[in-house]
């Protein structure tokens, strides 16, 4: 698998990918390191290990490259769904696989916005739809940043069946975050709750919480929405 992933690495794109995904000193990915794999490559090489064992995706979630860890959350998102399928449901190794990703969140090893958005709504989200939900709770008031984010990213799997109800709750517990990178993700779910749920509903929120919303949040919300509209809210 490493061996893998370093053939189609690139020095360059390292270099880019380690500006991009912010880890210099302070920035929000500090200290991450990057060999320079492409999403694309990635997922080919996932495709070709799509049976690892956990012990060995552990291992991978570990790594300090981030591609390793990457390459390990795809992998987990494809043996989840296929534990999820009609005619071969199988809640045994859903769960299994649910807790081994819920430990590496917890061990900070999904600890980059593109590691919390490719996968805490194909594994968290799923589990939970039918489930309760206190795990969103209380990983929403956490001190880490990435745990926040995966509260509010795996609602993303609810909004897609229709249920909004969880993404309010969350994104109202954290309308005084100001951290950037939860303004974006309270914004865009809140964006999908207007664009594939129900407009009115978002509305009725921005009416009672826009006049104390980050403008981040609140420009993502209000993205898609009538000029006029997004004009009125945005004065609130």
């Amino acid at each position: 698998m490493i061996a893998e992933l370093d053939a189609v690495s690139d020095a360059a794109d390292a270099k880019h990918l380690q500006r991009f995904f912010k880890t210099g000193p302070g920035e929000y990915g500090e200290g991450d390191v990057f060999i320079g794999v492409r999403v694309p490559a990635t997922r080919k090489v996932a495709k070709q290990f799509s049976a690892l064992p956990l012990s060995e995706i552990d291992v991978l979630l570990d790594s300090e490259v981030h591609e390793h860890r990457l390459v390990a959350l795809i992998i987990l998102n494809g043996q989840f769904a296929a534990a999820s399928k009609p005619r071969a449901l199988d809640e045994g190794t859903q769960r299994t696989i649910f807790e081994h990703y819920l430990a590496a969140v917890r061990r900070g090893r999904v600890n980059n916005w593109d590691l919390v958005d490719s996968s805490a709504e194909n594994i968290i989200g799923p589990w939970l739809f039918e489930r309760p939900r206190d795990l969103l709770f209380e990983l929403v008031v956490s001190d880490d940043l990435w745990e926040r984010r995966v509260a509010v990213l795996s609602t993303f799997d609810f909004i897609k069946r229709g249920d909004p109800s969880t993404t309010f709750e969350l994104c109202e517990i954290l309308l005084p975050d100001r951290a950037d990178l939860i303004q974006k993700a309270i914004g865009w779910m809140l964006r999908e709750i207007g664009k594939r749920v129900d407009r009115d509903q978002l509305v009725a929120f921005l009416d009672e919480h826009a006049g104390h919303m980050g403008r981040t949040a609140l420009s993502y919300a209000t993205e898609h929405l009538d000029p006029d509209e997004r004009a009125r809210l945005r004065r609130l």
